[in-house]
């Protein structure tokens, strides 16, 4: 038997509404705040800068780091990507233009926070897998 967790209305746990999926008994989130030095570059380009990041930790994806957007220095175009997280909520996608070119969704905010993302509410992450990321000691 195959469960599609996409035809169902909503899940709730109690009174809570569960978003995009039930919870893995297995999966955590960790949230510090670091004092360490972060840069994050494309292709040379200085995107962000920040000596007061918070990085986020889960299971099974590489350590996120989340910037108050005064640190970064790129204009952040809005895009219309839009997801859902069933830790941390609801995320909106920004298109930076870098070099004269537009890179599509490169960074995100958690823009509707569940409890395991407040922490990062309105910060800006960006995906550790399309820029370089210099993290030095405090």
């Amino acid at each position: 038997m195959l469960l599609d967790l996409r035809s169902f209305d909503g899940w709730l746990e109690e009174d809570d509404e569960i978003v995009a999926h039930p919870h893995d008994p297995f999966h955590r989130i960790d949230v510090r705040a670091s004092s360490r030095h972060v840069r994050i570059e494309v292709d040379g380009e200085v995107l962000a800068e920040s000596a007061r990041p918070v990085m986020l930790f889960e299971t099974l994806l590489p350590t996120r780091f989340y910037l108050p957007r005064e640190d970064i220095r790129v204009e952040l175009a809005p895009s219309d990507t839009v997801t859902w997280c069933a830790y941390k909520g609801r995320a909106a996608y920004f298109s930076p233009v870098v070099g004269g070119r537009c890179r599509t969704d490169l960074a995100w905010t958690i823009a509707e926070p569940l409890a395991e993302g407040r922490q990062v509410e309105g910060l800006v992450a960006f995906f550790n897998e399309r820029v370089d990321i210099v993290v030095a000691d405090a």
